[in-house]
């Protein structure tokens, strides 16, 4: 049985969930996130057998916060972590039932094959070197409707024969054929030439025990280029602050290079949110871009 939820409210969704006792619940990043913030949730979970997050990145202390709160709940999973694209239909890589790697978003499922290459010139790359994900199999798309251009971009045939999907993302894969997602390769801040990955600044303020969600972006400066701006929802009975501020730029101190510790940081109540639920950092960029045409 499916359960269909029309309009997403936290309210609604605790109710259901109790109701229904579902065994397993698939979500974005922001429900989970949502999750912990909803007083509905007062219940015994026990009967979860699965939880999947996809549909973007799942920071590691997000999913250490959901985990706590599966387990505080009597629930023995554990959030599991899966990878797809609209151009293979679905998910495409998974986190296993019973290993867990920090980072990781899994990996392919049965029949589908993954490969990093250079996006310069389409080769593999070893083992922990970064590159584009690539994806074959029988699930890749035969192409996008009347484009014919955008499809021979996208759908390229390599040395070994087969033709591969170009994801568009960064990632790297380790020996054992776990796969780490870093960042989509158009959101990439360049600062004083160096490369940042917003999804690391996220992880290092999502640390920090007062804060619920972040999202970083780039913002054009004058001598480095682009600078990091992260926006912040706290969790609730938490007030923004000097002191909460400091907090969170010392745990960016502490755990990423200094090239992405944000310039600045902008406490809202709430994040935009796209049609699936994704945090709309496009959004946010063209705020900000409006913002200073306007100074």
């Amino acid at each position: 049985t499916c359960i269909v939820i029309p309009q997403f409210t936290i309210k609604t969704y605790a109710r259901d969930v109790k109701k229904y006792k579902p065994n397993v619940i698939v979500g974005v990043p922001t429900l989970y996130e949502a999750l912990l913030r909803s007083e509905g949730f007062d219940f015994d979970l026990s009967f979860l057998r699965g939880m999947f997050c996809g549909g973007d990145s799942l920071s590691v202390e997000l999913k250490k916060k959901v985990d706590k709160f599966l387990k505080e709940h009597n629930a023995t999973i554990q959030v599991r972590e899966g990878y797809g694209t609209t151009e293979c239909v679905t998910a495409s890589c998974l986190t296993p039932f019973d290993t867990y790697r920090e980072g990781s978003i899994g990996i392919p499922l049965s029949d589908t094959y993954y490969s990093i290459v250079n996006p310069q010139n389409d080769t593999e790359l070893p083992y922990g070197e970064e590159g584009e994900i690539c994806i074959t199999g029988p699930t890749v798309m035969k192409g996008y409707l009347n484009n014919a251009e955008e499809t021979a971009s996208t759908l390229r045939t390599h040395k070994d024969g087969n033709v591969w999907l170009h994801t568009g993302d960064l990632g790297t894969m380790d020996e054992d054929g776990f796969v780490y997602y870093k960042q989509r390769m158009k959101r990439l801040i360049i600062v004083s030439g160096i490369n940042v990955y917003p999804s690391q600044v996220e992880n290092a303020i999502d640390a920090h025990p007062d804060v619920l969600l972040s999202c970083a972006i780039g913002i054009p400066d004058p001598y480095k280029m682009h600078v990091v701006k992260a926006f912040v929802v706290l969790r609730q009975g938490a007030e923004p602050s000097d002191k909460i501020k400091e907090e969170i730029l010392e745990y960016c101190k502490k755990n990423i290079s200094r090239y992405g510790v944000p310039k600045e940081i902008e406490f809202r109540d709430s994040l935009p949110k796209t049609l699936v639920g994704k945090v709309a950092y496009r959004k946010l960029e063209e705020e900000e871009a409006e913002k200073r045409k306007n100074k």
